[in-house]
């Protein structure tokens, strides 16, 4: 579960929030200025990993709230038996562990935004009580009949066709109308592919220089023109393993092919057919040819366990890549217990990363 609650006294500039000098990136921030001036519910639309909460952040940040509480919440991440609570808040005793009093995001978010993302996952029983949050601007603490006032400018994400769960009766149209004031489209990666360049050196801002890649022409080529299904998201992920695997270094386009898919390339320890490996058989009894990735030279010994930890942190960013951040997924991609590739993450300081 995302969430996260902040103030911020000074407003970010909105070219180093929303990266980028295409036709596409300029549009956005127009728009974004546009929103900010008001505040009227927003809801972004876009493919997952484009980037929405970071749109939702500076429209707060460009408007009369900038300064005040920001507050996010993935309303497909929390439990249905709590979202309730996570909105509303409770009151001591309200429920099986409710052992104190607690202000849900409505009210930590008081005098600034709440941003409701995947909203299209929010449970139909509870999109009701959000209408009604919405039309009175009161709520109601689980367990509470005392009505509270709040003033909170709400933008809501969504990856989903909400015309199509409006057909399905999946959706209120009621409230799609309340929270889509002003419906926003944040553009995929693919549409905007010559700020691919920019948002790698944004990327690589924070890192010490031995960290960072180089590319050359033909490997930016093969990235401007890649289509990034996971889109932003995916492109920082790339970057960082690029530096993990091959910092300070210049990569061609062929390095960067395998960076970019690398579960299509064999594995570093499979070797193809006709060279020289070593012969084992799986359970199944079939061959198998072992190569290491490196091998060993006179003076010049390998540390085998830094081998092994770089093949598996590269193997643990393509399992999170594919499963869109989703650690449960990612467990299952890698064969390993949820409880185990957390306990990697922490190893490696890999940091769980959710749409935005």
């Amino acid at each position: 579960m995302r969430e996260m609650v902040q103030t911020r006294s000074d407003q970010a500039a909105l070219e180093t929030l929303i990266i980028g000098s295409s036709a596409a990136a300029r549009h956005l921030r127009d728009m974004i200025r546009r929103v900010a001036r008001s505040n009227a519910s927003v809801m972004l639309c876009g493919p997952s990993g484009s980037g929405k909460e970071l749109v939702a952040r500076a429209i707060h940040d460009e408007g009369v709230r900038a300064g005040q509480a920001f507050s996010a919440i993935n309303c497909g991440a929390i439990p249905a038996d709590l979202i309730e609570s996570e909105l509303f808040g409770h009151e001591k005793g309200s429920f099986t562990g409710a052992t104190a009093r607690r202000i849900g995001h409505f009210e930590a978010s008081e005098g600034g935004t709440l941003f409701l993302d995947e909203i299209g996952d929010m449970r139909f029983d509870m999109q009701v009580k959000l209408l009604r949050v919405l039309e009175d601007r009161t709520i109601v603490r689980v367990g509470s009949s005392e009505m509270r006032r709040v003033d909170v400018r709400v933008i809501s994400a969504t990856h989903q066709d909400l015309g199509a769960a409006i057909a399905d009766g999946k959706f209120r149209e009621d409230l799609f109308f309340r929270l889509g004031v002003v419906v926003l489209q944040v553009p995929s990666l693919a549409s905007r592919a010559e700020d691919v360049p920019a948002l790698i050196r944004h990327f690589q801002r924070q890192m010490p220089a031995d960290a960072k890649c180089r590319f050359d022409d033909a490997a930016m080529t093969l990235l401007m023109r890649h289509d990034w299904p996971g889109n932003v998201r995916e492109l920082r992920n790339f970057v960082e393993r690029a530096s993990v695997l091959h910092g300070g270094e210049t990569l061609g386009a062929e390095a960067t092919a395998i960076l970019l898919n690398p579960t299509a390339a064999p594995a570093p320890w499979l070797a193809v057919a006709g060279e020289h490996a070593d012969l084992s058989a799986d359970d199944d009894g079939q061959s198998i040819h072992l190569v290491h990735p490196k091998t060993p030279a006179p003076g010049r010994p390998i540390d085998l366990k830094r081998e092994i930890e770089t093949i598996e942190l590269e193997q643990i960013h393509v399992a999170l890549d594919l499963a869109d951040g989703i650690i449960s997924e990612a467990a299952r991609l890698l064969s390993l217990k949820r409880t185990t590739l957390i306990e990697k993450m922490r190893k490696y300081g890999v940091q769980q990363q959710q749409a935005a």
